[in-house]
């Protein structure tokens, strides 16, 4: 009896040192930017002894059969949590359309048994995305936002949207932008064509039909180059796209990558490209800055607040694939202009985008969390 006492003791104390479990659509492999960024969080607290969990509340994309199951079994871990490790806080990934529907559900789950749980916003546009709900839907909205420990946003604009339109006290909200593991300083391969790398979800609201189209432009016709479309999406289509331009000898679509081989894509890449419509704050634009590439994208979400236009990077116009193949070619063609914009924005990085820095603002989230009371909703 005293051996299994002091068992189920060490087993309750590790549940309790892991102190934070992440809900995210997909999971680290299927969550896209936002099972990225948390995958990153898990192993940079790994390496630092402490453990941070993580539970698919959707499951693959292509999997809608299974993602009420996904949700049921998230709600289920975490009231188990609750009476195993009553102390845990849990770290709720949101963006707009389905993943808002799911956690109205799991929030008030979380409401209901009393747990702390932080709101973390990773959208496009979410103020367009409320617009778009019912009455009701917007009251319930407000309500799972308020009623959030804390709640994340990914730039000074998200913020608003929290502050404004959804009604969260500004003291208990944070922009903690996006950040990515230190990927080593940048080789250079001189002489070689230059490699323009994509990474996204393969949409129109990445860009990706004015990039094909700035790719086959006249300017950029006769100029050594190779590109690199990484992402998921409907890839074929695009395949198709790149076919009809005339573009398959020089540009590959290999589909989605995992962390480790779009790394290693970066990591002998010269320009990273991300013409998109709208974004938080995007993955691939940290990406680029931590591998020193010449950064080409569009001021949307918080790119304005990362990118300084001409010195760590290169703003175009939404949708202007002149303008696009313009910036392009300047950057194959001139390579002092890449190794400038290559320093400055692996500099820019390193002094404000480290894991480290990143772990310190949630540690601090963390803490401010701590110190909140939680109480089960009809407990005396």
């Amino acid at each position: 009896m005293l051996m299994k006492a002091i068992t189920d003791g060490n087993r309750i104390a590790a549940q309790n040192a892991a102190t934070v479990r992440h809900y995210v659509p997909g999971g680290c492999e299927n969550g896209g930017g936002i099972g990225r960024l948390v995958g990153y969080i898990s192993n940079t607290a790994k390496e630092a002894g402490a453990t941070h969990l993580v539970t698919d509340t959707r499951g693959p994309r292509w999997s809608v059969a299974t993602s009420p199951a996904r949700l049921l079994g998230a709600i289920l871990v975490m009231a188990k949590d609750r009476i195993v490790a009553p102390a845990r806080i849990h770290h709720i990934h949101i963006a707009g359309r389905g993943s808002t529907s799911r956690k109205l559900l799991l929030t008030e789950a979380a409401r209901l048994l009393g747990c702390a749980h932080i709101l973390h916003l990773h959208d496009y546009d979410y103020a367009s995305d409320f617009a778009t709900r019912s009455p009701r839907q917007q009251m319930l909205i407000r309500r799972m936002f308020q009623h959030a420990d804390q709640v994340v946003a990914l730039g000074q604009r998200d913020r608003m949207t929290l502050t404004t339109l959804l009604g969260v006290d500004e003291r208990r909200t944070a922009v903690i932008r996006n950040c990515v593991p230190d990927p080593g300083t940048h080789n250079v391969q001189a002489g070689e064509r230059p490699l323009i790398v994509f990474l996204g979800r393969l949409s129109e609201r990445k860009g990706v039909h004015e990039l094909l189209l700035a790719l086959s432009h006249p300017i950029m016709k006769g100029l050594q180059w190779r590109a690199v479309l990484a992402g998921d999406g409907p890839v074929e289509d695009y395949r198709r796209q790149a076919a009809a331009l005339r573009l398959s000898d020089v540009v590959d679509m290999p589909g989605w990558l995992d962390a480790a081989a779009a790394q290693a894509l970066c990591a002998r890449a010269d320009i990273l490209v991300l013409p998109s419509h709208a974004e938080g704050m995007a993955m691939a634009v940290i990406e680029g800055l931590a591998h020193g590439l010449a950064v080409v994208t569009t001021r949307v979400g918080a790119h304005d607040e990362v990118i300084s236009d001409g010195e760590t990077g290169v703003f175009v116009p939404v949708g202007d694939k002149d303008a696009l193949a313009a910036a392009l070619a300047k950057l194959v063609t001139d390579p002092e202009i890449r190794s400038y914009l290559s320093a400055q924005g692996r500099a820019h990085y390193l002094n404000h985008f480290s894991m480290k820095a990143y772990m310190r603002s949630l540690d601090k989230l963390y803490e401010a969390v701590s110190g909140q009371p939680q109480t089960m909703v009809g407990a005396r």
